[in-house]
């Protein structure tokens, strides 16, 4: 059959092949390993106290802010195992326009993790703290900041090394 491009369907070009995967940079765990324990502990200490839920909506928002599709591929994985509803992470890239999928102490702490991660636009403004310390207690506060902080430094990590997603199953660094 021809159609109206004069492409014929029987050609026998493969459109559906997929691009190679990029080959990651360095391990920077095993060449910076005091750092790399380090980071993990940081991570560990930043989610103390904190709703599992929440720390992956925050950890994915970051994580697509910064195009880290490594830590995309995480954060989604371990939500949708925690049993995250996979419409709120697939609206998640758009919060603004699908509010009404997410808590408003979760908004608090997207459009929070948005200000805080994208610091080139300015200063993480007064309106988003003040509503994100409305939301949370002064601790429960410093932890998402803390968290916030840790998963940028991941996302850094990953895109700059190219950490390649596609090959973690969720739970694997737990």
């Amino acid at each position: 059959m021809t159609h109206t491009n004069g492409m014929d369907d029987t050609d026998n070009t493969d459109a559906s092949k997929k691009a190679a995967e990029r080959t990651p940079r360095m391990q920077l765990a095993k060449l910076a390993p005091e750092f790399y324990k380090a980071a993990v502990a940081l991570d560990a200490a930043a989610v103390k106290g904190l709703d599992p839920a929440l720390v992956e909506l925050v950890k994915l928002r970051a994580s697509q802010i910064n195009h880290c599709a490594f830590c995309i591929d995480m954060h989604s994985k371990d939500a949708l195992a925690a049993g995250e509803d996979v419409e709120r992470l697939l609206l998640l890239a758009a919060w603004d326009e699908s509010r009404h999928f997410y808590t408003e102490k979760e908004l608090a702490a997207i459009e929070l993790t948005e200000a805080v991660t994208v610091l080139t636009d300015g200063f993480v403004p007064d309106e988003v703290y003040e509503r994100a310390s409305r939301h949370f207690e002064d601790e429960e506060l410093a932890q998402v900041i803390a968290l916030i902080a840790v998963i940028n430094v991941w996302n850094r990590i990953g895109v700059t090394t190219r950490l390649s997603p596609g090959h973690y199953t969720a739970g694997m660094y737990k």
